[in-house]
């Protein structure tokens, strides 16, 4: 055992290995930056380049990629609000609220230092249980994650607000969004409106940037003023650490819960910042702070996130399992080099095994530190006026949204996804739960069909199953307690003064959502029927009690749903929506970068009133900026109508 342990040391240290780690790490810096793109996307791209390679080099670069993506997303989540990917989505909620208050050098700092003992934390955990850890995996199935999933849906009490029913009505919504396509049990397409982009359901990078960047974006915009507050970026990098310091317990608890859930098939990084996330609200005395610019809620994702990459390796390496999206690509990449995992993993190739366990714990310092080290100057972006920063915005976020299937729906259901986040934002109706509830339906539709075929009902009775609702419970008396003084519609002390047919109109698109998926539930066959059926009705049973207290108590009732109606310095929020869909619009037409270069020079002319050759020079290098990017990544960018008739020249074709 010690010279396994001496070859993968002096593996890990050989000059060919730290070179290629180096490289992965520059790599996963750079796609993590970009929103949407995430882990799945960047090894997707470098798998190419690594055919041919030899193990060390490949997996170097590979476990490089995989380990800092985690860390590097962060920069958007915090700086612009929008998610770098689905495992940095609970960061935004007090990440972005910190950096309009100033302090955005802190909550990268805090983001990033937990990351790194997060990171740390997993490949420790990966080292004592990589032997272990065989019959714990195991003895998970389909029964027991379909509870993992209840538990994950269980947080939403958490992300509520002040509000259960409408935390619950919008996790309705994004469990009902997630129905759309095939039914995992017979096929059958339900909710597609006979539209083929539909039959494959809305990829999860579209809804996380439409419900979450595009609402910030109109938001910042309408404010016309720099994202953060004030000049000052806060106590910088070594407030941060103090932080983590500080909450060190809680760092621990969300990275051991990033271990278990990313050890989990299945379950992965779309939903353990979730969890996270609401343990941390759900364990805290002061919760008042959550929402606003809690340095706890970027700590307890960010801890986790990382960690569940220590735990998602587990299932990846021992059986040839991937534990979440980017495992499942990972393990391409190993097979590609001539790796096969399993049980060799832990017997002949045991010394391969710990030189990835290391590597990634060497990758996590790097990243972290890298980030750490130039995250006082990215910060400085928030003091920019938002008017200039939001075309570079928009124009990543439909880059990257264009990425998910590359179909020029994306960018409409981009759009679609936009309008309903901002009617969700405005209204009061928790985010978070609406996304949560996405990313949990298709896994918890599938576990539920599995365990009914393979127990029947009597599942319900499993040691596992019971343990875990065990914890549900334990989780909903903790959210009823935070929600004791809340879970009324009607806030105290405020001047009733809203106009209550923006409201009114919202809950008839609700209820008529809600009968529709009754009635296209009942065209399927029962098995397909069952899941979208029964959210169906919960949904309309809740959206009609909200609608009484509507009718019962009037304007009161719809306070907190539209609190900038009045505000007459603001634009309306439909003026920079129709701007976005004019970029969409464009793309349909004449492609993506010629819309782009059109949008820059007029926006930033009209909006940010700079000169014109300002905003035509500002529009022409990001054009060319996007390109070369998508070049080098090899990645497509929209073709319109024009692109279809005449033969242009690059950048335009």
């Amino acid at each position: 055992m010690i010279d396994i342990f001496t070859n993968a040391l002096m593996t890990v240290l050989s000059m060919e290995h730290l070179l290629f780690l180096c490289i992965g790490v520059f790599l996963g810096l750079a796609i993590g930056i970009f929103p949407g793109l995430g882990g799945i996307a960047g090894l997707s791209l470098l798998l190419p380049f690594i055919y041919g390679m030899d193990v060390t080099s490949a997996l170097a670069m590979l476990i490089g990629l995989v380990a800092v993506i985690p860390t590097s997303d962060t920069f958007t989540s915090v700086l612009m609000g929008i998610p770098g990917s689905s495992g940095s989505q609970a960061t935004v909620l007090d990440g972005f609220p910190l950096a309009k208050k100033g302090e955005a050098a802190r909550a990268l700092s805090a983001a990033f230092s937990a990351s790194l003992f997060g990171g740390l934390f997993g490949a420790v955990v990966l080292t004592a249980f990589v032997i272990i850890a065989r019959p714990v995996i195991l003895a998970f199935g389909s029964a027991e994650l379909f509870m993992l999933t209840l538990l994950g849906l269980s947080m939403v009490g958490g992300l509520a607000g002040n509000s259960l029913i409408k935390g619950l009505s919008a996790c309705c919504l994004g469990l009902l969004l997630g129905t759309v396509g095939g039914a995992p049990a017979t096929g059958e397409f339900r909710l597609y409106f006979d539209i083929e982009y539909l039959m494959d359901g809305i990829p999860l990078v579209v809804v996380g940037l439409g419900i979450f960047a595009l609402p910030e974006i109109v938001d910042l915009l309408r404010q016309k003023r720099a994202i953060a507050e004030a000049s000052n970026l806060g106590g910088g990098w070594i407030a941060g650490v103090k932080d983590l310091i500080k909450h060190k317990w809680l760092a621990f608890r969300c990275a051991f819960i990033g271990c278990i859930v990313g050890a989990l098939p299945g379950l992965g990084g779309s939903v353990v910042d979730w969890i996270s996330y609401g343990h941390a609200v759900q364990t805290s005395k002061d919760k008042s702070q959550f929402g606003k610019g809690d340095i706890r809620g970027v700590i307890a994702p960010e801890s986790s996130n990382n960690a569940k990459e220590g735990g998602a390796l587990i299932p990846t390496i021992l059986f040839g399992i991937p534990g979440s999206g980017g495992m499942a690509v990972f393990l391409g990449g190993m097979i590609l080099i001539g790796l096969e995992p399993g049980p060799s993993m832990v017997s002949s190739n045991i010394d391969v095994t710990y030189t990835i366990i290391w590597s990634l714990a060497l990758a996590n310092v790097l990243g972290a530190g890298a980030c750490l080290l130039i995250s006082k100057f990215v910060a400085r972006l928030t003091t920019i006026r938002y008017a200039i920063l939001a075309p570079f915005m928009i124009t990543v976020i439909c880059f990257a949204a264009f990425q998910a299937t590359r179909d020029l729906s994306d960018l409409t259901a981009l759009l679609a996804i936009g309008v309903l986040g901002v009617f969700l934002k405005r209204f009061g109706w928790p985010r978070p739960a609406f996304l949560i509830g996405y990313v949990l339906a298709s896994g918890m539709e599938n576990y539920l069909y599995q365990a009914v075929q393979f127990d029947g009902w009597g599942f319900l009775l499993k040691p596992g199953v019971l343990i875990i609702a065990f914890i549900i419970v334990l989780s909903l008396v903790f959210t009823v307690k935070q929600l004791k003084q809340g879970t009324s519609d009607i806030p105290k002390d405020v001047a009733f003064t809203v106009n209550i047919l923006p409201q009114a109109l919202f809950f008839l698109f609700t209820f008529c959502t809600a009968l529709y998926g009754i009635y296209d539930a009942m065209q399927v066959s029962n098995l397909a029927r069952i899941f979208p059926l029964g959210i169906s009705i919960v949904l309309l049973v809740l959206v009609a009690l909200m609608i009484f207290n509507l009718w019962r108590y009037g304007t009161k009732s719809a306070v907190n749903f539209d609190t900038e109606s009045g505000d007459l310095n603001r634009e309306a929020w439909y003026v920079y929506l129709l701007w976005i869909a004019a970029v969409i619009g464009g793309c349909y037409l004449v492609g993506y970068s010629i819309s782009i270069l059109v949008f820059f020079a007029l926006f930033l002319r009209l909006k940010a009133n700079l000169a014109q050759w300002k905003a035509w020079g500002t529009g022409v290098l990001s054009v060319l900026m996007i390109n070369t990017l998508a070049y080098v990544m090899v990645l497509d960018l929209p073709s319109g109508w024009l692109q279809s008739w005449l033969s242009l020249p690059w950048p335009f074709a």
